[in-house]
Order: structure tokens, then C-alpha cells, then sequence
């Protein structure tokens, strides 16, 4: 009897940092997937970092438990951790990165950290997904964890079954719906919101001097169809391919002729 293929290693990541609910989440959808799973993931909220690197300070490591590790750093700083010193000896096969909390849609996706992560683990090799949980757009504050526990595993399970280009990532988005109550699963196109939701919000300080907050009003846009906003809107799951390359690839060739 020939033995057993070793069960896929996962690496767990995300930018809401070791403690944020959406990491015990992650952690519950990979155990239905592999039981050797691994999770390097920032030891404070690095939301909004994108793919930013510590270039400047050393990295600290903290280990919570045997396959358990926190860094003082970013996403990306704890995805190459993970693959390049921690597992360097057998490289995971799969990085998922989130649960993020709220979604990662449209113009999201040069900011978030979530994926960028998941882009680190496609720079180095390694299969990589984003996964969100959308909340707030029926009114509510509460996240529903449990879309994303109940839909993911059987996701993934789905999206490794099918042959990825190596500089691929996907992005997935579970809506604001109770789990019974998604419609299915759409795979999308990048989205554009509406401008103006970025606001900057003015405050003063007990001395009377003006501070500052970033601000994204929660809202809906008015979302093309086809698009990642327009599916989870509409109540489904978002799948969007996304792509490291970035050149603009009409307007490259437009610039070659001006510029022959």
C-alpha cells in the first residue's frame, strides 16, 4: 500500500492583527481544509497598510503556540516571515489571508493589507487568497462571521481544484447576508465606487489644536453590473482574479507610438 500524501500546509495572515475575530475564523475554515496550518500574522491592526514593508526597524516575533506566531510588522512583513523562516524548511502550499473585517472591494484592493498579503504569498510562489466579510450595508454593526465560516471551505476547495496563473490572486467577498440567505457565488470584475466617500474628519484636542481622521462613509455606490460592489450588493459571493501586473496594456502601446 502506497502511504498517504501529506496534507497541504496552509499559512494564515491578515491585517486586523493576531487577536481579530476574523483570524479565528480563518483558522476554523483552514481546519476543515488541512490539519497543518500555520499562523504569522501582524501583532497589531495593520489595516490600510497595503503592501507596505519594515524597511526601517527590525521585525520581533512572538510565539503564541506551536504553529502560532505574531510579528511587529505588516502583512506582507508576516508573510515572508512565515514562508521564508518559519516554514522555510517545507513552504506552505496555500495562503489564505483574513477574515478581514468589512470588505475588500474595488479601490480596496490598493489599499488593504488583506490583500496584500495574499499578492506576498503569490510574489513567492505560493497559491493565495483574500477573504472578506462585508458588513454594514443592510444597517447593521454586527459581522456575520458565519457566511464566511459556512461558504468558504467548500470555495477554496473549489478554486484549488481549478489551474491558476502563477501571478494570480484571488479575492473573494462574502455579502452582509446571514448564511442561508446568500444567492450563490459570482465571479467579478474590479468595481469603482462613487467619489466623495473618502472624507476627513475634523476634531481638536483638549488644548484646542485640530487632529485629523481618515474617513470612509458606508454607503452604497452606484455599482456597475459584473462588477465585485454590484455581487455583494446583490447578496452573492465574489470571487475577482487579481493580477500583479499592473501595466495598462492599450495605453502602452499608445505611448510607444507618441513617443517613437
Amino acid at each position: 500500500m502506497s502511504p498517504s500524501p501529506a496534507p497541504m500546509r496552509i499559512l494564515l495572515t491578515n491585517d486586523d492583527g493576531i487577536d481579530a475575530p476574523g483570524l479565528h475564523a480563518l483558522r476554523e475554515i483552514a481546519a476543515q481544509l488541512s490539519d497543518d496550518v500555520w499562523v504569522v500574522a501582524p501583532e497589531t491592526n495593520q489595516s490600510g497598510a497595503s503592501h507596505s514593508l519594515s524597511m526601517h526597524e527590525p521585525l520581533r516575533l512572538r510565539r503564541l503556540d506551536e504553529r502560532a506566531f505574531a510579528v511587529r510588522g505588516t502583512p506582507t512583513d508576516s508573510v515572508i516571515m512565515g514562508v521564508r523562516h518559519i516554514l522555510k524548511d517545507k513552504l506552505p502550499d496555500l495562503v489564505l489571508s483574513g477574515v478581514n473585517r468589512g470588505a475588500n472591494m474595488a479601490e480596496d484592493v490598493t489599499y488593504s493589507g488583506t490583500i496584500a498579503g495574499a499578492f506576498e504569498g503569490t510574489i513567492l510562489g505560493i497559491r493565495s487568497i483574500a477573504l472578506s466579510q462585508a458588513f454594514g450595508f443592510s444597517g447593521g454593526k454586527t459581522v456575520r462571521w458565519q457566511t464566511a465560516l459556512a461558504h468558504a471551505p467548500g470555495l477554496i476547495r473549489r478554486l484549488l481544484a481549478t489551474e491558476w496563473m502563477p501571478s494570480c490572486v484571488m479575492n473573494v467577498n462574502f455579502p452582509d447576508r446571514d448564511a442561508d440567505d446568500v444567492e450563490g457565488t459570482l465571479v467579478t470584475v474590479q468595481g469603482r465606487r462613487d467619489p466623495g466617500l473618502l472624507q476627513i474628519e475634523e476634531r481638536h484636542d483638549t488644548w484646542g489644536n485640530p487632529y485629523y481622521w481618515l474617513a470612509f462613509e458606508r454607503r452604497r455606490s452606484s455599482a456597475a453590473e459584473g462588477t465585485d460592489l454590484a455581487a455583494v450588493y446583490a447578496g452573492h459571493i465574489s470571487v475577482t482574479p487579481l493580477f500583479l501586473d499592473l501595466t495598462y496594456q492599450a495605453m502602452r502601446e499608445k505611448v510607444s507610438r507618441t513617443l517613437a
